[in-house]
């Protein structure tokens, strides 16, 4: 438009005899018209990259579609799940090494999930508040980890029917003035969902 608006003020003045030249008024029809086509050449090439980053992201939109259809089609039946089985296992300080004692427990834990084959189990790693609350977020996952491998390795429970979380040293079930509150709260919170 604007360059509509020069053009016609350059024809007026040419008309109107103010002393301009037919080159002079050429010569900015020339610039006016070269400035327009480097502008839509500019347009048109930023037009073509959108296009382009737009079929870029409806194809990831599409990948997306599909694996959430995939996720829901594999969580269906999960809804029917009850807990079937629940058990703690204890820590001693500053370690995630599985006790004779946490033996016990994630023994029974693995005969529930051998009695209930499509059976999943939740293990929440915790620790006591000793020590700096990142370390004790990863002393928890550890501690979790362990669980986990005790599972696997002595049952041959699959991996995908597993889930670890560390809440570190965040949900304490002992109060600090309660009598043996440290070592009550470094333990891994075992839940076995299943249906019955």
């Amino acid at each position: 438009m604007r360059n509509l608006l020069i053009f016609a003020l350059l024809l007026s003045l040419a008309f109107m005899g103010c002393g301009a030249s037919k080159g002079y008024v050429a010569e900015q029809i020339a610039a006016s018209e070269a400035k327009t086509g480097a502008e839509i050449a500019s347009v048109s090439d930023k037009t073509d990259t959108n296009a382009a980053e737009l079929a870029r992201l409806q194809s990831l939109a599409a990948q997306i579609e599909e694996k959430a259809d995939l996720a829901i089609n594999k969580a269906k039946g999960f809804e029917n799940y009850q807990i079937i089985w629940q058990g703690v296992i204890n820590f001693d300080f500053d370690s995630y090494l599985i006790t004779a004692e946490a033996e016990q427990f994630l023994t029974e834990a693995g005969e529930k999930m051998e009695e209930y084959p499509g059976s999943i189990i939740e293990m929440a790693g915790h620790t006591d508040r000793t020590g700096p609350a990142k370390y004790n977020h990863l002393l928890g996952q550890q501690r979790a980890d362990a669980a986990k491998r005790f599972l696997t390795s002595r049952f041959g429970i699959s991996l995908y029917r597993m889930f670890t979380v560390s809440f570190g040293e965040d949900k304490p079930i002992a109060m600090p003035d309660e009598q043996n509150a440290s070592s009550t709260n470094r333990r891994v919170a075992l839940t076995i969902w299943g249906e019955l």
